[in-house]
């Protein structure tokens, strides 16, 4: 007779490992189709509400947050370029001294990266540099920032009460700087007239050849009369 296995020894991998691998894999691409879909879903919701309806959305299912951020950033990371390094860069060619607003800040990545004073607003806290607010309404004094960002935070159907209240906290020649997708306009020289309506005149239009589906947009000029 063969020599048996010793008591207690573990049993040599069989034909059930390969199944019990496979079943594994299967799951892990079922999890990662789920948080996609939903990822769309919430995505979606986003675009089609108001600010106030999003904050709403969030406060009722705070996973809901996790999971968009979780989706987006699985997203940019296949990009060439995530835009918010081409904002840390330019910002930090700029005066230290200069207040920054990030409206729809995420994880916070321009406060972490710069020296300037970030004022973090988001409807949920990633970090706990973030200001937790409607992009509609946040608590700043009229004509206190001298820069303002939306990097790829330009969400919900109230856009022009959001860029009013950028406006508001901005001061007399300050700097709005916008990075989207530029499927997120319909006719991207209407958004600039509108801007303009604003009071604000343009100063730089760049669709980088190294990620030409992304918008950047830098507008500079003296807030409307309030």
């Amino acid at each position: 007779a063969g020599a048996q296995p010793a008591p207690g020894a573990p049993e040599p991998p069989g034909r059930e490992a390969a199944p019990s691998g496979r079943s594994a894999a299967l799951r892990a691409r079922m999890e990662e189709r789920l948080l996609a879909a939903r990822f769309r879903y919430i995505n979606q919701q986003l675009y089609t509400s108001t600010s106030r309806e999003a904050a709403q959305l969030f406060q009722s299912d705070p996973e809901a947050f996790e999971i968009y951020h979780r989706g987006f950033a699985q997203q940019v990371g296949r990009w060439p370029e995530n835009p918010v390094h081409r904002i840390v860069r330019y910002l930090r060619r700029r005066p230290a001294s200069l207040v920054v607003a990030d409206f729809g800040c995420g994880d916070c990545k321009i406060a972490s990266s710069i020296k300037n004073k970030v004022h973090s607003f988001d409807l949920v806290p990633l970090s706990p540099l973030v200001t937790v607010c409607d992009m509609a309404k946040v608590p700043l004094a009229a004509e206190s920032v001298d820069v303002a960002v939306f990097c790829l935070a330009l969400m919900g159907t109230n856009l022009q009460e959001i860029l009013e209240e950028a406006n508001r906290v901005l001061k007399q020649g300050g700097t709005l700087m916008v990075a989207e997708v530029a499927s997120r306009f319909e006719d991207v020289r209407a958004f600039m007239n509108a801007m303009a309506q604003l009071g604000f005149k343009s100063i730089s239009k760049v669709c980088p050849q190294v990620c030409p589906v992304l918008l950047g947009t830098g507008c500079t000029g003296p807030p409307v009369a309030r």
